[in-house]
């Protein structure tokens, strides 16, 4: 990229920031879909924009990863902008990386889940996320690869599911092809009623007790 234009992209962002970016990752701070949060804006901004700064927030507060959990690959650091200003006060821009710990590898125990034994899907991830803490267990998903390759049969099993939740999943996971997403409530609801249905099929990891659970 120019200098020229890496001045512009980091005008863009800057002018977006002060607009749209605090509100934006406060309110998918508070589990706000992406729909929901254009719909708040007072700044107009496309919903593309807001899809991708809702990613950026989730995979910088590790709600979303693109690596597996314990490969030893974390999320990249997003890149920051920083204003500097000379003395005569003239703003130049630098993009700087924050720093990060390198995350843990993990020797993964596997095992299938088993409705007849475990019970309830729905129960059984609250309680190994009870165990685990919800920030060390993930869901694998592929909605995004799933929207793209099979747009009908996607739609239809997204039916199972309430509004709201399918509005997340348009909203974050739409051109996504695969990630890992915390395992918190919303997920869990999803995970398990898609699963109830005979919906989906997926992959947990649950960092503490190094466990890895295919439903």
């Amino acid at each position: 990229m120019s200098e020229q234009d890496f001045f512009k992209s980091a005008l863009a962002d800057f002018t977006f920031e002060a607009a749209s970016g605090g509100a934006i990752r406060h309110l998918a701070d508070l589990g706000y879909t992406v729909k929901q949060i254009t719909e708040q804006l007072s700044f107009p901004t496309p919903c593309q924009r807001v899809q991708k700064a809702v990613r950026e927030r989730l995979l910088e507060t590790g709600v979303l990863l693109l690596e597996e959990p314990g490969s030893g690959r974390g999320n990249a650091p997003s890149p920051v902008y920083v204003v500097d200003y000379d003395k005569y006060g003239r703003t130049s821009f630098r993009r700087a990386r924050a720093s990060e710990e390198a995350p843990e590898k993990i020797l993964w125990r596997e095992r299938i889940f088993d409705d007849k034994k475990d019970g309830r899907l729905a129960g059984y991830l609250a309680e190994k996320c009870g165990e685990n803490g919800e920030e060390k267990s993930f869901v694998f998903c592929d909605f995004g690869l799933k929207m793209e390759k099979e747009p009908a049969v996607f739609e239809r099993t997204m039916q199972v599911l309430d509004e709201r939740a399918r509005d997340y999943i348009y909203g974050l996971f739409q051109g996504q092809r695969v990630c890992y997403h915390r395992l918190n409530g919303r997920m869990r609801e999803i995970a398990a009623a898609l699963y109830e249905k005979e919906e989906y099929h997926s992959t947990c990891y649950f960092i503490k007790t190094q466990e890895k659970v295919v439903f």
